[in-house]
């Protein structure tokens, strides 16, 4: 087998003159072929990085990292924000059919007791039912209210004992 580039007049590309023997697309005639690309700053320490690349690595690793979760966490509220939204929507119209099985059983109540006494007197005896029900569900549900705390405590603590523990760590 020859040796590469002995002559690289007869084994160079004749439109450009560059040699092709060995390798292709390599450089000028006469020239050797350039080193491989090496990072900066690894040449000198002998093909190690230094410790400014090596922490610029990770520094680019860990800020795609969080910029791909931040995306995925995204992707997945959308997501289930899409499925809650329908939810509500069915629950929504279930509510309407409740609402309207409500008056129309009250309707028929309204007439069933018109048999019984005068129309006007029937319904009086159904709103008033209803008004009963009304005041008890606020009732409740104002107790229910009163209980309610808006400022998670347990987080609030939490976030408190962590700032405590980052400001003296051995503590």
């Amino acid at each position: 087998m020859p040796a590469p580039f002995t002559d690289h007049r007869s084994s160079g590309d004749p439109t450009t003159g560059y040699r092709t023997a060995g390798y292709p697309g390599a450089g000028d005639p006469g020239r050797t072929p350039p080193p491989p690309e090496q990072p900066p700053g690894s040449a000198e320490r002998g093909g190690h990085e230094s410790l400014g690349d090596l922490i610029g690595e990770i520094t680019g690793d860990l800020s795609r990292l969080v910029r791909d979760e931040i995306e995925l966490a995204k992707a997945e509220i959308k997501q289930e924000a899409t499925k809650a939204g329908k939810a509500s929507g069915m629950l929504a119209g279930a509510g309407y059919a409740g609402h309207m099985a409500v008056v129309l059983g009250s309707l028929t109540v309204v007439f069933a007791l018109a048999a019984l006494m005068p129309p006007a007197w029937a319904a009086l005896v159904v709103t008033v039912l209803w008004a009963l029900a009304g005041a008890v569900l606020w009732s409740a549900g104002r107790k229910r209210l009163k209980d309610v705390r808006l400022k998670p405590e347990q987080t609030v603590e939490t976030l408190k004992e962590d700032a405590a523990w980052a400001r003296h760590p051995m503590s």
